[in-house]
């Protein structure tokens, strides 16, 4: 199985200073044709407590993220072993096999990177970033934490995604950021 990168969009999240950010850019595009620029790609879980974003196929993600809120309803909201459930499931089931997205997933202290190739990641420096424009963002974001540490972590998100978005011809300037 080889292993697709999602080309469109940017999603970031931050734990900074006791708090944890997650954003996203708005647009949706077929090819190269922009499609909508105000797609929401963050959702709140498990009643707030849990933020979810997404990158690749919308009707892929929305299936992944109904699957991830049953499989924390089902492991009582614990996220990290909610996300190694969805990841088995997604790398051994026919249907789930072929849907091409990934997700962030963050609750005030954690962030995890999963994917359907099976990988539940913790990312390092408590930075998780997926889609075209992730290596920008991630490289701001770590920039931020180290030379402007008095910013917020939603102030990190925002500043991240706007080097994305300078730079990314799929990610705008439409974002949504979630805090926890």
């Amino acid at each position: 199985m080889q292993h697709m990168t999602i080309k469109s969009t940017t999603v970031i999240a931050v734990v900074h200073n006791g708090k944890v950010a997650i954003g996203a850019d708005g647009q949706a595009t077929m090819g190269t044709n922009v499609i909508k620029n105000n797609v929401r790609k963050i959702r709140k879980l498990n009643e707030g407590r849990i933020v979810a974003g997404f990158a690749g196929s919308t009707a892929d993600a929305f299936t992944l993220l109904e699957r991830f809120e049953e499989k924390l309803s089902a492991y009582g909201g614990n996220m990290k072993r909610a996300a190694i459930e969805l990841a088995k499931d997604w790398r051994t089931d026919r249907f789930l096999r072929r849907l091409e997205a990934m997700m962030i997933t963050a609750s005030k202290d954690e962030i995890l990177i999963i994917s359907g190739t099976g990988d539940v990641l913790e990312p390092d420096n408590q930075i998780a970033a997926i889609g075209s424009g992730a290596m920008y963002a991630q490289a701001a974001a770590l920039a931020l934490k180290k030379h402007a540490p008095q910013l917020s972590a939603e102030e990190m998100v925002r500043e991240s995604l706007t080097v994305a978005a300078d730079i990314c011809i799929y990610t705008n300037h439409n974002f949504i950021i979630e805090t926890l």
